[in-house]
């Protein structure tokens, strides 16, 4: 398995731990020293009786990240652990902390992100007491901005809820808790791939704990994620490819289980709620931007999208594509259509999965556009509300999901 540790720094010759803080990183040396100090003091603060380490999982960074993470002074001792040479990828980082917690017998681990700018020591009795009470995984719950993580807003939260039917608001949130158990379920999954060595490991992750049934809860961190936030209509990268490909691919090792879901139901949450918390940084949209790459997509994509979507919703996209930014609307029952095509095709047209996902980005584009237009004078908790209006729309349309898988394996 590429992710495997070629490099470890181990001073303090740690053999053993109860509770285990991870923070994955690549070139992240000016910010690591931040969150691994706020996991020491919350490891010092509410976990002092319990055997503890933090452990940095690098992708063999050049920028001396492993001496940034060994020179910030902490209690708590510290492990470094690296990939190979020229081996990226935040999966592969964290296939090596599996392996490393499976070593380490850990009961619980928590991961926070290196780049994270709002940790407090509170964010790791918040991720890592709940599995001390029961519950297998953690997922992050904070207040962002309404344009922050849309892929979140617009495909991971409403895919993830209407296929397994279980609502954990943040499943690729980046800072979470599991159990040292589930770290073996995790390496002894047989659906690992490269997406999920890159950016598709938050969602995989989420995803196999609510197919092992496991008990999973949602934990409220009180501060908004501060990190470094971007444009949705800037550079997606690889990311968008991985996260939504994963989800994809994962659909065929699960259907047995989501193909029974009806509906959702609400995922406990542990903390506060968000009526309390400050308000996150603002996140600028190009809505000019937005609507460009979506009339360009009709260009470069059409043939694909044709193959790819059924005649009506290909038609009905052909209609949204000749307005103005105006009048621009993208129904969000049409968006759950295409997502359900797509999810379809993926792995089984003509066409390579990596197009498909490309051909996918203009309309999450015109989508994100369409959402930002609908949402703007709207407050954060107003927006959030739209959210999960948009969620249960994505649950009325499953039977059309279903009826068009069926049709796929029929096929078979």
């Amino acid at each position: 398995m590429d992710g495997h540790v070629e490099r470890e720094v181990n001073p303090e010759n740690i053999k053993k731990a109860d509770l285990v803080v991870c923070i994955p990183s690549y070139n992240e040396a000016d910010a690591i020293s931040y969150p691994v100090t706020q996991a020491d003091l919350g490891l010092d603060h509410y976990f002092s009786q319990m055997d503890t380490v933090i452990i940095n999982c690098d992708n063999n960074s050049p920028d001396n990240t492993r001496q940034a993470f060994l020179d910030t002074r902490t209690k708590t001792p510290k492990i470094y652990l690296s990939t190979g040479s020229g081996i990226k990828g935040k999966g592969n980082n964290l296939r090596n902390l599996f392996e490393k917690v499976v070593e380490l017998k850990a009961r619980a681990v928590v991961v926070v992100d290196a780049d994270l700018k709002s940790i407090t020591p509170e964010w790791v009795r918040h991720l890592g007491n709940p599995i001390f009470q029961g519950f297998s995984y953690v997922a992050p719950l904070y207040v962002r901005h309404k344009y922050d993580g849309t892929i979140t807003n617009g495909i991971a939260y409403p895919m993830t809820r209407a296929l397994y039917g279980r609502r954990v608001r943040q499943p690729i949130g980046g800072d979470f808790g599991f159990s040292g158990k589930l770290a073996q379920v995790y390496l002894d999954s047989a659906s690992w791939n490269e997406s999920v060595a890159n950016f598709g490991i938050d969602i995989w992750m989420t995803t196999l704990a609510i197919n092992q049934k496991v008990q999973i809860c949602q934990a409220f961190l009180g501060r908004p994620k501060i990190h470094r936030t971007k444009d949705p209509g800037s550079d997606l990268g690889p990311m968008f490819r991985q996260v939504v490909g994963t989800i994809f691919s994962l659909m065929k090792d699960f259907d047995a289980f989501w193909m029974k879901v009806k509906y959702s139901r609400p995922t406990a949450i542990f903390g506060f709620g968000l009526g309390d918390a400050e308000m996150p940084p603002k996140v600028d949209v190009d809505t000019d931007n937005l609507l460009h790459q979506f009339h360009e997509g009709f260009d470069r994509f059409s043939p694909v999208w044709e193959e790819v979507l059924t005649t009506d919703v290909y038609r009905k996209l052909k209609e949204i594509g000749g307005l103005k930014e105006t009048e621009f609307n993208f129904p969000t029952d049409l968006w759950a259509r295409v997502l359900f095509d797509t999810a379809v095709s993926f792995g089984k047209a003509h066409i390579e999965p990596d197009e498909i996902m490309d051909s996918l980005v203009p309309l999450y584009f015109g989508r994100t556009l369409s959402f930002v237009k609908r949402t703007r004078k709207m407050s954060i908790k107003q927006a959030e509300q739209a959210i999960e209006n948009d969620c249960e729309t994505f649950e009325m349309t499953k039977p059309y999901l279903l009826q068009r898988w069926k049709h796929r394996e029929m096929k078979n």
